[in-house]
């Protein structure tokens, strides 16, 4: 599997994450965002981890611990601050600046980390990708400009960001499925003290089971192994930019399964990000860069 297949399997996984805003319409209201993502980390942790049982492929003896701590703080940092960030500046603004700042970090850290400057295609395409998120969620109506609640945003953007750049470590030695079971088994442990603060009452009902299922199995489980497979052959910064096709599908879903509308200006983002995403694929075609590491397991 080289450049093409593995761009293929990190964009699946982006557009299942799209998904998460249109199933998270089915929660019963009352359920706080938080208490969502913590659901869909615990039941996506608990699914590869008997996945991985079953397999025979978790073998811990050999396994890092610092790069697997780094990479399930960082999942676990995102729901939470993800979430708060929208709660307070908004979804436009804390939606664009959570996604919109991921790979730019990740180039950057890809950078200072593995010494690998990101190529010119690199450039072009994370800006139109991040022009066209930012048009593209202008179609909100709630926009608030809340100086914390961008700070959490960055702070998102930052953790997934490492938590791509770490998860390309461990995959280059260990099996993805074993890298996604563990890292989300431990994230969900760390989460688990947050299922005793919100009320979970709302997975009982139909709706919220049924939530909480897809977003677990579905949007986690299977969504984070593909972008684990995708991460074997293309650079994390590359990877991360690629996810920009999350908010690209949860718009088309909200269009044609939810009703909403998109303004002119909104279809002007969604054509830039599908140009930037395109210019990304067509690079990977070319070339499938070879990455000059650095073990950050020791």
């Amino acid at each position: 599997m080289k450049g093409k297949l593995a761009v293929g399997f990190v964009l699946f996984a982006a557009m299942l994450w799209g998904t998460t805003g249109t199933v998270q319409t089915l929660v019963p209201e009352g359920a706080h965002p938080v208490a969502v993502g913590t659901a869909r980390l615990a039941v996506g942790g608990i699914a590869l981890t008997i996945i991985v049982l079953l397999m025979g492929k978790l073998d811990l003896k050999s396994w890092p611990l610092k790069p697997t701590i780094f990479a399930a703080i960082s999942m676990a940092a995102y729901q939470p601050l993800f979430f708060t960030a929208v709660t307070m500046t908004g979804v436009a603004i804390g939606t664009v600046i959570a996604i919109g700042s991921a790979p730019i970090l990740s180039g950057l850290l890809e950078w200072l980390v593995w010494k690998r400057r990101p190529v010119k295609v690199w450039w072009i395409s994370t800006f139109l990708a991040i022009l066209g998120c930012l048009l593209l969620f202008l179609n909100q109506s709630s926009v608030y400009v809340d100086p914390l609640g961008i700070l959490l945003a960055l702070g998102a953007g930052l953790s997934f960001a490492i938590y791509t750049l770490v998860s390309k470590e461990l995959v280059r030695d260990f099996s993805s499925i074993s890298v996604v079971a563990v890292v989300f088994t431990l994230s969900a442990i760390i989460l688990s003290p947050l299922l005793f603060i919100y009320d979970m009452t709302w997975v009982t009902e139909l709706s919220g089971a049924a939530a909480s299922l897809h977003l677990g199995l579905i949007a986690t489980a299977l969504a984070y192994f593909l972008f684990a497979k995708g991460l074997v052959h293309i650079p994390s910064s590359t990877a991360v930019t690629l996810s920009l096709a999350e908010p690209l599908t949860a718009a088309f879903l909200g269009v044609f399964f939810v009703g909403e509308e998109l303004s002119f200006i909104s279809w002007i983002g969604v054509s830039l990000l599908l140009l930037g995403i395109g210019f990304l694929i067509k690079g990977s075609e070319k070339e499938v860069p070879r990455i000059r590491e650095v073990n950050i397991s020791k």
